[in-house]
Order: C-alpha cells, then sequence, then structure tokens
C-alpha cells in the first residue's frame, strides 16, 4: 500500500530517485532547474519530510526566480526503501549517510555547488555536509541553528533565566503558575470553567513548559502575559488544553506517514543528538517533552556528536548568514551569536518577531535570506533585516500565532 501511495505521489510531484552508496533509494525534488546557482533546503527535525510538507514553498521560491532543490531526508517518507525492496533499518538512517545522500542528489542533477539552507536539525545537517563535502557549498544558510547535542544545556538555561528565574512580569506569572500546583478542576467548576465538569480538567508542570513554548514562540510574550493571567484566574481552559496537546505527536514519535515519521530517525533524534536525555526534574526542561521515548527499550541509546561543529566552522570559507528569531525557545539567540562568531564570512538576520525556523513560519524572509546568499550580498542582508522581518508571513505555521492571540483575547 504504501509503494502504491509513493507512486501515486511521484506523478504528481514529478520527483526522481538517485541511489547511495549503500543502496538507500533518495527522493528529491526540483521543480524548475536553471543555470543559477541552486539553493538546496534542509527542513527540521529529525523526521520531518520534505516532498509533501514543503510543496507551497517550492512553489514560492520558483515564483521568485529560485532555483530550489528538497531531498527527502532517508528513512522518511518517499526515502524509506532500500534497491532491494526493503525499508531502511535505524542503523542505516545516520546523519553522515544523509550528508552523503545530499553529495549523490547533487551528482545526479550535475551541480557542482549549491547554497545550503537547513532550519534546526537541517542545519545541523547542512554544516555536516559543509564538513564531508566543503567543495560543494557555495553559501550556506542556517536558520535557527543547532550547533552540538550540548546545545540542550544552552536551551535550558536560557529559557529558565528568560523566563523562571527573572524579575519581569512574564516570569513572575510563570512563578505564579507553577507555584499553584497541579489539578484546579474543582475550581474550575465552581467558577464556571469553560468546559464544567471534565475529569481532566488538570495542569501539569509538563503542560506549562509545552505551553510556554508555543505561545512566546507563535504569538508573543504579551500574549503569553495574558494567557497566564487567564489560567491564573480560572479562564481559558479550553485554550490551554489546546495549547498543552500542540506537538504531541513528535513528543510520543507517532508517525504521520510522508509528513512526519519519526521511527527510523531515532538513532539520530536520542543516539546522535540526545532529545530526552537525562531530565533534571525541575521546571521548563525541554528534555522532558522527549524524555518518555527516549526511555522506551527500542530507543538507541545517547552517543553524541559524530563531528565537532563548532570547531569546524572556522574552516567554512564561503558566505554564511545565520537567522535567529527573537521568540525563538529551541535554538535561542546565544547558539546563533555563537555560530556567528565562529564562522570567518557570517552575519546574524535577527527577526525579532519570529520565533523558531523561519523556513516554516516566515517563508518569504527565508526566500529573501537565501537569495542575498547566493548572490554573496551579506552586506545587503544585514542592512535590508528589518524590511525582511516586515514581509507578509507565509508559511503553514503562520496562521497558528493569529489563531492564538485570538483565543487568549476571547478567553481573557
Amino acid at each position: 500500500m504504501r509503494t502504491e501511495r509513493a507512486w501515486k505521489a511521484a506523478e504528481r510531484y514529478d520527483f526522481r530517485i538517485a541511489e547511495a552508496g549503500d543502496g538507500a533509494r533518495i527522493a528529491y525534488v526540483r521543480p524548475a532547474p536553471s543555470n543559477d546557482t541552486p539553493v538546496v533546503l534542509l527542513p527540521g527535525g529529525p523526521g520531518l519530510a520534505s516532498v509533501f510538507v514543503y510543496d507551497r514553498l517550492r512553489k514560492l521560491a520558483v515564483s521568485r526566480g529560485l532555483d530550489v532543490l528538497m531531498m527527502e531526508h532517508r528513512g522518511i517518507g518517499l526515502s524509506r526503501m532500500h534497491r532491494d525492496d526493503r525499508e531502511l533499518t535505524v542503523p542505516e538512517v545516520t546523519v553522515e549517510a544523509a550528508a552523503d545522500d545530499l553529495a549523490v542528489v547533487l551528482d545526479r542533477e550535475g551541480i557542482d555547488r549549491a547554497v545550503v539552507y537547513g532550519t534546526s536539525y537541517g542545519s545541523y545537517l547542512a554544516q555536516l555536509f559543509g564538513v564531508r563535502h566543503p567543495g560543494r557549498v557555495a553559501g550556506m544558510v542556517l536558520d535557527s541553528p543547532v550547533l552540538s547535542a550540548a546545545d540542550r544545556f544552552t536551551v535550558r538555561d536560557h529559557r529558565r533565566e528568560l523566563l523562571l528565574h527573572g524579575r519581569g512580569r512574564l516570569p513572575t506569572l510563570v512563578r505564579a503558575v507553577l507555584a499553584a500546583g497541579p489539578g484546579t478542576d474543582g475550581a474550575d467548576r465552581a467558577e464556571g470553567a469553560d468546559e464544567p465538569g471534565r475529569a481532566d480538567d488538570v495542569d501539569s508542570v509538563d503542560d506549562v513548559g509545552n505551553v510556554v513554548q508555543v505561545v512566546h514562540e507563535f504569538a508573543g510574550p504579551e500574549t503569553l502575559e495574558r494567557l497566564l493571567e487567564a489560567h491564573l484566574h480560572r479562564r481559558a481552559r479550553r485554550t490551554w488544553r489546546w495549547l498543552a496537546s500542540l506537538g504531541a505527536g513528535e513528543r510520543e514519535g507517532r508517525n504521520r506517514p510522508f509528513v512526519a515519521e519519526f521511527d527510523l530517525v531515532a538513532g539520530i533524534t536520542h543516539g546522535t543528538l540526545g532529545f530526552g536525555a537525562a531530565p533534571d526534574g525541575l521546571p521548563l526542561d525541554p528534555q522532558k517533552a522527549f524524555a518518555a521515548a527516549a526511555a522506551h527499550p527500542d530507543a538507541p541509546p545517547f552517543r553524541g556528536d559524530p563531528v565537532d561543529l563548532p570547531a569546524a566552522l572556522p574552516t567554512f570559507g564561503w558566505p554564511t548568514a545565520v537567522v535567529s528569531g527573537g521568540r525563538d525557545l529551541r535554538t535561542p539567540r546565544p547558539i546563533a551569536d555563537r555560530a556567528v562568531s565562529l564562522l570567518p564570512h557570517a552575519t546574524l538576520v535577527d527577526l525579532p518577531g519570529v520565533g523558531h525556523s523561519a523556513m516554516d513560519t516566515h517563508q518569504l524572509a527565508a526566500l529573501h535570506v537565501a537569495h542575498h546568499v547566493r548572490l554573496g550580498d551579506l552586506d545587503g542582508l544585514a542592512r535590508r533585516s528589518r524590511r525582511i522581518e516586515a514581509l507578509p508571513r507565509r508559511g503553514p505555521s503562520g496562521i497558528l500565532g493569529p489563531a492564538i492571540r485570538t483565543a487568549v483575547r476571547l478567553a481573557h
């Protein structure tokens, strides 16, 4: 059934297959080949597909004159199969193999060099590609960059300093919600919650962490303050439960075929990047979200980075733009600043009103950055960063912010 669906999709999306050296069949799309330097777009994850999910992004890029190429990561969607008509295995799906797959795809297309744009985990893959195949890189965009498995400590410290330990109104409200403790269903029923009588109307420390991340990134700190105030006054319960549920499939590793598939990339998720490794049990720990999946008996043990990427960045001789959203809690500004400090030819593209991954939340900005890097124009990119952020928001997750703001406003 899966094979039939894949070939039907092949007709619709006109994707091609490149066979890797180990026999993995790697799907990719390049909708408008040209003689210009192409831009390779690597999405986040690990586990996000490319062909189905980013069709609109590719159309947007083509309409703006970009020759874009997207590879379906091995072990995901249309790239799950081996030439022997079997599925790939977890040990075969590594970030090193994925980096080499991109070189095979470029060979298949006759491309000598490309601008490599990676977001989130895709930025980690882009850097590893730069280490293993430096002659194939014309420029690079590191959007919401990941530099190392050790980033998780920076993420945790930044999140707590910003949202828990500070003296401003937002950390004060976060502390108040945490201090209120789990379980407000009795009070809600007494004071007229929006769904009175629900037995599962209960908070947890984990819920607070999930809600805070989603609202801060997609709707901003002001909306988060209003939500926390409403929550403390026993309002917005339905909105809170909805927000707490967002992203549950990713945290639990549930596959959505051809969209997000986490099973075969577990060696990267847990073994390389350490998602869920060693949570400290304290509030706002991003590791807690993936701890149950990491503790599963079938989950690969954490081994760490195959390459010391921060040590390699000073050798990158191509122009690099580092894109960082001011609201990003998953790959926050200290990591982006570190990347810029290590790269010899880099500029920071500061998007203050954006959260995680411009490729997903502000696609016009992402494509403008790619265009400037393709031209080698880092100076022009730095001068235009405010204008770039002010472009209309496009992207599948771009509707989430307005939806959250509306829900909070109605419940406040």
